[in-house]
């Protein structure tokens, strides 16, 4: 079940929070030259080894750091540094990047005094360029996680015209823990993954297979539910950490306040992903699709990415156009059980459709709407049975274009 956007009780948001507000990590970046003038290295470190889990792209082509990022993480469930460069993906680079990979893992293992197989690798950037590996050598060594807590959501950056981060702190057994989290993303976002990069950090006592599975579910209804052009990447991964410094009974299903905590991981992972989906590139609109009455939780959520992905609803979204016939098409090729003649679709306050039946409608109240909102949402009912799920997309300009004709230049 898809958690309430509203804010729980029992979870207060921490206003301009990162994860360096967590117990037990800090962060940092800095600019090493892969990029012109902008912070292109980042580090998350933890004082302790940290509980660790993962998430990655199903891209069949896999880059080496992602490559060699599960097997630290399959050594023993167990990070305690995360090392990111932007500029470059160092993806489809032979055996001279899975070197560099592992060249990166060591020098900052070395820095930190930490083992190896403690440290993940990440990259994002251009696919099929070399890294230079004497400013990245030189970005490391000028690494220090005593200073700029904040630049490392900067220094993960693509195309991206943010940073996105969130932090919340609730209650565990009458001890304070938080959750935060950072990410990036733009374009060729279209999970399972996309190009975007997740980092979520807790102080919390759990341990790596309840964090797995947590992790594992909560991306499905998540990072797994925005598309922004329906490519999917090489490269990409959500890593969650736990430091456990917090000392509060392990968290597991069994423990009383588990729902309160996935609640709060949830909602973490929720934010980011809608951040991602708004920063799309070119986009002017956030999209969000709400259905229900479907078959199934996943079959409500693949109706309702669908529908974020296809490219006439999202060019309808920025020609402000109140074109609802996209939507149901949508929905019809979607693959999943509908009853043809029971769908009902509104576009904001607007219904534009009841039990396939369309109502009248005032378009020019509808386009106001959807001109002067900054996140446009369908609302669908299949009268399937009890699904539910939802998906975040955003609209494609004529930036977009702009954007991805020129990347590399």
């Amino acid at each position: 079940m898809f958690v309430s956007e509203q804010i729980h009780t029992d979870v207060k948001m921490i206003e301009n929070g990162s994860i360096a507000d967590v117990k037990g990590f800090y962060t940092t970046g800095v600019h090493c030259g892969l990029k012109k003038n902008k912070l292109d290295l980042g580090l998350i470190y933890c004082d302790r080894p940290a509980e660790a889990a993962g998430v990655f792209t199903m891209n069949q082509i896999q880059a080496a750091p992602l490559r060699l990022t599960k097997q630290a993480l399959n050594h023993s469930g167990q990070l305690q540094a995360v090392i990111v460069n932007s500029g470059n993906a160092n993806a489809v680079t032979g055996k001279q990047g899975e070197a560099d990979a592992k060249e990166m893992q060591q020098l900052l293992a070395e820095k930190l005094n930490v083992c190896d197989e403690l440290v993940a690798v990440s990259s994002t950037g251009v696919i099929g360029e070399k890294l230079q590996m004497n400013k990245v050598r030189a970005g490391i060594n000028a690494l220090s996680i005593h200073t700029k807590p904040f630049a490392f959501a900067e220094a993960i950056l693509t195309t991206d015209t943010a940073t996105k981060e969130i932090c919340v702190e609730l209650i565990i057994d009458e001890q304070i823990v938080r959750i935060a989290g950072v990410a990036k993303g733009s374009g060729m976002i279209h999970p399972n993954m996309a190009t975007m990069l997740g980092f979520l950090a807790t102080d919390a006592t759990i341990q790596a297979p309840a964090l797995q599975q947590l992790l594992g579910e909560v991306t499905d209804q998540t990072f797994n539910r925005i598309t922004v052009d329906g490519d999917c990447s090489t490269n990409d991964m959500v890593l969650a950490l736990a430091s456990k410094a917090v000392d509060h009974h392990v968290l597991s299903e069994q423990h009383p306040q588990w729902e309160t905590f996935k609640y709060a991981f949830q909602l973490c992972a929720t934010s980011l992903a809608k951040m991602i989906a708004r920063d799309g590139e070119g986009a002017t609109k956030l999209i969000e699709v709400n259905v229900s009455g479907a078959a199934s939780d996943e079959e409500a959520g693949q109706v309702a990415k669908t529908i974020v992905g296809s490219d006439l609803v999202k060019t309808a979204v920025f020609g402000k156009d109140a074109n609802w016939g996209r939507i149901i098409g949508a929905i019809g090729y979607s693959g999943c059980t509908i009853a043809p003649d029971k769908i009902d679709i509104a576009i904001g306050p607007y219904s534009t459709l009841v039990e396939s039946e369309p109502c009248e409608t005032n378009d020019a109240a509808i386009t106001a709407y959807m001109t002067e909102e900054e996140t446009i949402v369908f609302t669908l009912h299949l009268h399937i049975g009890d699904g539910i799920g939802k998906a975040w997309g955003c609209d494609l300009s004529y930036d977009y274009v702009r954007i991805n004709a020129g990347y590399r230049t």
